[in-house]
């Protein structure tokens, strides 16, 4: 058992552009270095994330949406382990699968949130396209909403200030 109260599980292919934001957004968190908060930039979900889960209070996923315009927001929904469609248990699953696996397997399913940030580059590369690059800003502004810490929380792990821009 960890002592980790959050984890903040980003994920996607770091190798085709905006498809690795979450792993971007995922990484950024680490640097806040919140106790109490895990980040994992994962390149996809696996079901051996369920007993991370099942360790934990709060999960925020992070993933990107494809968009055909350069308008799209960053979303956020809550997710609830009993929204599974099944429970997959193969090389790649859905975050609500995920949460379901932890309640059968672990008997907790920790409170969860999709924060899902707009793409529109999917070829090969690693850099993100401008309207990514927004929504990392923007999913993190979020994110540290959810996490409801304070930026001078005393909380931190370290004594650094968390720049955070006002919506």
């Amino acid at each position: 058992m960890t002592n980790d109260q959050w984890v903040v599980i980003g994920y996607g292919n770091t190798l085709r552009r905006d498809d690795g934001v979450g792993q971007v957004v995922a990484m950024e968190v680490q640097e806040w270095g919140y106790l109490g908060v895990r980040s994992l930039p994962l390149h996809q979900l696996t079901p051996e994330l369920a007993q991370t889960l099942a360790t934990v209070d709060g999960a925020i996923f992070v993933d990107a949406y494809p968009v055909s315009g350069e308008t799209a927001t960053v979303q956020v929904f809550p997710l609830r382990s009993e929204d599974a469609d099944t429970i997959s248990v193969g090389h790649h699953c859905d975050p609500r699968s995920l949460l379901a696996l932890a309640q059968v397997l672990y008997n907790h399913s920790p409170s969860a949130w999709l924060v899902t940030i707009p793409a529109v580059d999917f070829e090969f590369g690693e850099t993100l396209s401008p309207i990514a690059q927004q929504g990392v800003t923007d999913a993190l502004i979020h994110i540290h909403r959810l996490l409801a810490i304070p930026a001078e929380s005393p909380t931190r792990k370290s004594s650094g200030c968390v720049e955070m821009k006002e919506l």
